[in-house]
């Protein structure tokens, strides 16, 4: 089986399996279990050959969705590979501007947000200090 991460040099390829319409997303040889971890968590399913004691681990957006969904999915996935440090090469086929700018606006609007606030202790100052505003 040819891994065409192994052939690019790169940590994640994104491309449309020949003669069928299934999304694969291929890792290199020896990736690390966090890559794997990272793609399940964003919607793709893992597939191991052989079972067990895997020489071949790839991906997939699972069949079951819609092929635009599909497509929605895989796009939606690169950003958050390129903010976790993976180089990241998909296919033409696949790459959709429009939902990849969509995914960075997500990611950023939920960078953005302020972690929630803890409580003050029982024992505040007595003097208050003047409210902040965030530009």
């Amino acid at each position: 089986m040819a891994n065409l991460a192994d052939e690019y040099g790169t940590d994640v390829e994104i491309y449309i399996k020949a003669l069928t319409s299934t999304i694969h997303a291929e890792t290199p040889t020896g990736a690390p279990a966090g890559l794997h971890d990272l793609l399940e968590q964003l919607g793709l399913a893992r597939h191991e050959y052989p079972a067990g004691e895997p020489l071949y681990i790839w991906h997939t957006v699972p069949d079951q969705l819609g092929a635009e969904e599909q497509k929605r999915l895989a796009n939606r996935a690169i950003p958050a590979l390129l903010l976790a440090g993976y180089t990241v090469n998909c296919d033409p086929e696949v790459f959709d501007e429009a939902l990849y700018q969509q995914a960075v606006h997500r990611l950023r609007a939920r960078a953005a947000r302020p972690a929630p606030q803890q409580s003050l202790p029982a024992s505040s100052p007595s003097r208050s200090a003047p409210a902040r505003r965030a530009p």
